[in-house]
């Protein structure tokens, strides 16, 4: 449901001067505490609202009582001599002695000081957090609206589902009823006294039969839930955060495995391989030399990719480990003797000489021109395909048809622009070809290079002077 405002829930009256004072330290508390004096100053001692009063914070006072083996019964006789006074006071922190008003006053400092003031939320605290915790956990559920700490919660749907959202097993909630406020607030407060030790602190009928049931007694009964269900939190955050690290440290040693194998391999591949391409014996017949190279092709376009690929992912797992090791206050991760990065770095730069030398050798002046000739033939074939396609495209985009062009026209000339987009989009490939067989044709001092770079950076040029009009047109 929507969010009010923390001054739209809350119905202060200003009626009065403060009855007690409050001096905490929490954000907001004093000011709280202020307005709380005023807040229905006349209406204290309303019978109503004052049994509802005496039945939560004398259930309060007992379940911190209960540590020391006591309890109270009657909330002004038991305190008024000060022994159990003082027993609670040993349980929670320091309070002053007073009359009924005061004594309920005092409880109501007190449950505010240590069940509500530590209530914080996106930075609001005390009343307006504890009532944002109960309008999100509740939004989801149906006839449920948390505007305020009375009218709010009187046919117990909003208490039944608090307890359903943290603890689904334990409420039917689709089965409860508006109309039938005095079983849905029994039913949350039997189940909250019987599986969440929160004592049952008010009282169906009082509530039912309030037309606004006492707001500091639906809070003090409210925040109880607030706690338990935040410890609960905690621990799951805790037993969340130990099987963080487990993880990470199973992780890490995952790392670590898969570092020592990749690095074994790899440094297997490269002591393999090495031998192959130092091995110069001349062939006798052009087969045997075309074999030769076809074996480097296919050691370049097969064999070494993935090696590469391995390579650079050994050095990210490398790295990636030892910051989370350091992250994480643990030892530097050191490789098996051999197997270091700076190992695989010397036996990668030994495969790279034997690699440039073999192809040196193997490049003779025959096969040289040979291949050379071949792919100048490629290159003008694919070159004159290219310039077919394009002749007349430039003339095409440089129209300005569109001007004079009715709706329809222009939509049909939007179609036909996104085909040509499609169209050149299909060509880049070709584009990418001619580009790489010209810089193929260079590295193998082509005779004919500065005609084919000529061709070849004008094709380029068009090409980029195609794109540039077609983007604005």
């Amino acid at each position: 449901p929507p969010h009010a405002s923390a001054e739209a829930m809350v119905d202060y009256h200003t009626t009065g001067q403060p009855a007690y004072q409050y001096s905490g330290n929490g954000p907001g508390i004093g000011d709280y505490m202020a307005q709380e004096d005023d807040w229905d100053r006349d209406l204290l001692l309303d019978p109503a609202w004052e049994k509802q009063q005496r039945k939560t914070f004398t259930a309060w006072c007992n379940s911190h009582l209960r540590k020391a083996g006591t309890q109270i019964e009657n909330i002004d006789e038991d305190f008024r001599d000060g022994l159990k006074l003082m027993l609670l006071l040993e349980v929670i922190s320091e309070i002053v002695d007073g009359n009924a008003k005061m004594t309920l006053g005092m409880i109501w400092t007190i449950i505010l000081r240590f069940a509500i003031q530590d209530i914080s939320v996106e930075e609001t605290s005390a009343k307006e957090g504890l009532l944002l915790w109960c309008q999100r956990k509740t939004a989801p559920y149906k006839n449920v609206n948390v505007q305020n700490f009375h009218i709010s919660w009187k046919d117990g749907l909003a208490f039944n589902a608090l307890i359903h959202r943290h603890r689904p097993e334990l409420i039917e909630y689709d089965k409860l009823r508006k109309d039938d406020p005095v079983t849905n607030l029994n039913n949350a407060f039997e189940v909250a006294e019987k599986y969440l030790d929160i004592p049952k602190m008010l009282d169906a009928e009082d509530i039912v039969n309030t037309a606004r049931p006492d707001e500091k007694a639906i809070m003090t009964y409210v925040s109880s839930f607030y706690h338990a269900f935040s410890g609960a939190q905690k621990a799951e955050t805790a037993a969340n955060r130990i099987c963080k690290v487990l993880a990470v440290n199973q992780e890490n040693e995952h790392l670590m495995e898969d570092y020592e194998k990749l690095a074994s391999d790899l440094l297997e591949w490269i002591q393999r391989t090495i031998p192959w391409l130092e091995n110069r014996v001349p062939q006798k017949t052009m087969q045997e030399m075309q074999q030769k190279l076809e074996d480097f092709r296919d050691y370049r376009r097969v064999h070494k990719p993935p090696k590469v690929q391995e390579k650079c992912q050994l050095e990210i797992n490398f790295n990636t480990l030892q910051t989370k090791l350091r992250l994480s206050n643990r030892p530097a991760f050191m490789p098996s003797e051999g197997r270091m990065v700076s190992d695989i770095n010397n036996g990668w730069q030994r495969l790279e000489q034997a690699e440039k030398g073999f192809e040196e050798w193997q490049l003779n002046e025959i096969r040289r021109l040979e291949r050379l000739d071949h792919l100048a033939l490629k290159f003008r074939q694919k070159a004159s395909i290219h310039e077919a396609w394009t002749e007349g495209k430039e003339a095409m985009l440089k129209q300005k048809d569109y001007e004079t062009a009715t709706l329809s026209d222009i939509k049909a000339l939007i179609r036909k622009h996104e085909a040509f987009e499609s169209d050149l989009a299909a060509h880049q490939d070709r584009v990418e070809q001619i580009a790489a067989i010209a810089q193929e044709l260079n590295e193998l001092d082509y005779y004919d290079s500065p005609s084919v770079n000529a061709r070849c950076q004008k094709i380029c040029d068009q090409w980029d002077s195609l794109g540039s009009l077609t983007h604005t047109r």
